[in-house]
């Protein structure tokens, strides 16, 4: 390990304590040393392989996947746990879903269990005024039921959603002000259902979170700044610059720069289309952050933080799909023009989808007919490609927006599919997609680490405020023109458009 590697090491080291110190207070539960392992596992794990390498051997990219894929589940099951530790000690989670009774005896049985566990949280009197905030032409309040995460309300729909919840919503803030967040979640068939639950902004705590500020701009670029220089490096090995001409000659550092800054801007405007988006809702996010890291691709991505429940389901789709119709957007003529200046190799038995200097296009259709408008006739049937850095970092842009609109989970596109179809179906759609991506993971093994990591994400999607109210037709149009992108990127290139391509 060089000394730069060291140092880099060492700064991720402490970058990631301090951000797990700093939203640890959220997972009060989970020790902070055991979030911090679980963060650096995988760069640890790497080095240490990599010493044991013989020099000039580099770890398959499956093997690369592996640290990072086991140490990411082990730290969303510390998350999971911390956050439950956190609800049963702290109470309710302001964006977190309530669960509804399969039957009404269900209901009955955890209503008592609720009020032996917690006090009924109003007073008579609070009680009748939150009643008289469910006008009969509005929504048909039934029963109240306490539990000690929510106050859940049960009754008949009798309008639109949306003129259901605007009208409550602005019934129960007249009259008790900020103290609770009102959701709107699906309940029983036709049964949606309101739950009040203490609001975790509200004027006792408003002072310290405003005092949080969201914000690090320094921070922020601090983080670009050493990306941008692991990024570089790696981009100068890609080049072809071997590390004893770097060592010998610096300067030649700069011919990385046709690897590092596009792949950094579409990195960014991804993360960027989120959060705007998210500032056009008045939702609280950080500015993007990138991750560095000081081997393999050079980061590990960029990521914001939401920090505030979506306001309802438009606005979750809009977020969710802002980000990779941004970087798809820019990275399909990056990758055009970086194929356009690459070369052609033989195709061997090492060609594949991962290997940059022998890449097979026919494992993506699109990919494929984008090699074959870029490289015309030099592009036949036993020729792979010798992607140029650019082109590396324009499909290396492709993969990303592939992966972040699966449909499982809280990817992307899970956001999108829980958008257009509600929590219940994006659930069942999820499940499939697994299993999907397992078997599709046996057949192109190089999908297999990554179908593994989705098979273990926990598949479920924080709701919006308002989770009941559909979306309109142009965004559910624009939802499926996302997954059938999705399609296009992963479905290999049939042998009958190969044999009209000369593929």
């Amino acid at each position: 390990m060089t000394t730069v590697e060291f140092l880099l090491l060492l700064f991720l080291g402490i970058l990631s304590y301090l951000i797990v110190r700093r939203t640890a207070t959220q997972l009060a539960q989970t020790p902070i040393w055991l979030l911090w392992v679980a963060l650096m596992s995988p760069p640890l794990v790497l080095v240490m392989l990599s010493l044991l390498l013989a020099e000039g051997r580099t770890l398959p990219f499956g093997v690369v996947l592996i640290p990072f894929v086991l140490g990411g589940a082990f730290y969303v099951w510390l998350v999971r746990r911390g956050r439950q530790k956190y609800v049963e000690r702290h109470g309710a989670i302001a964006a977190s879903p309530v669960p509804e009774p399969s039957s009404e005896k269900d209901a009955a049985k955890e209503e008592d269990a609720a009020g032996e566990a917690a006090a009924q949280p109003l007073t008579s009197s609070e009680e009748t005024t939150l009643r008289n905030c469910f006008p009969w032409g509005v929504y048909y309040l039934q029963n109240l039921d306490y539990r000690p995460q929510a106050i859940l309300c049960r009754g008949r729909l009798a309008t639109s959603p949306e003129t259901a919840y605007t009208t409550v919503r602005r019934n129960i803030e007249s009259q008790f002000g900020d103290r609770f967040l009102l959701i709107f979640q699906e309940g029983q068939p036709d049964k949606p259902f309101f739950a009040l639950v203490p609001n975790p902004w509200a004027q006792g705590q408003r002072s310290k979170n405003t005092s949080e500020s969201l914000n690090r701009p320094w921070l922020a670029l601090g983080l670009l700044l050493v990306t941008l220089f692991t990024t570089t490096v790696v981009g100068t090995s890609l080049a072809g610059v071997s590390p004893e001409a770097f060592r010998t000659n610096p300067t030649l550092l700069q011919q990385g720069l046709s690897y590092s800054l596009p792949l950094l801007l579409i990195l960014g405007v991804h993360e960027l289309s989120h959060y705007l988006t998210a500032c056009y809702y008045n939702v609280r996010a950080t500015l993007p952050y990138f991750v560095p890291m000081p081997f393999f691709l050079g980061t590990f991505g960029a990521f914001i933080q939401v920090r505030s429940p979506m306001p309802h389901r438009r606005a979750l789709f809009d977020v969710a799909i802002a980000g990779p119709l941004g970087s798809f957007v820019l990275s399909l003529p990056l990758l055009w023009w970086g194929l356009s200046l690459s070369t052609i190799t033989e195709l061997t038995e090492d060609s594949n989808l991962l290997n940059f200097s022998s890449l097979d296009p026919r494992f993506s259709l699109l990919l494929g007919l984008l090699g074959k408008l870029a490289l015309g006739s030099q592009l036949a049937v036993d020729t792979a490609i010798q992607l140029h850095p650019l082109a590396i970092a324009g499909y290396l842009g492709i993969i990303v927006t592939a992966l972040n609109l699966m449909p499982v989970g809280q990817l992307d596109g899970g956001h999108i599919v829980h958008a257009m179809f509600g929590q219940r179906k994006a659930m069942i759609v999820g499940k499939v997609v697994q299993l999907l991506m397992v078997i599709y993971g046996v057949v192109q093994r190089e999908f297999l680490v990554w179908a593994l990591f989705l098979l273990f994400m926990p598949n479920i999607d924080e709701p919006a405020l308002n989770d009941v109210t559909e979306l309109d037709d142009r965004r559910d149009l624009l939802g499926l023109v996302a997954l059938a992108l999705l399609v296009l990127i992963l479905l290999p290139l049939p042998q009958s458009v190969a044999a009209w391509l000369a593929l």
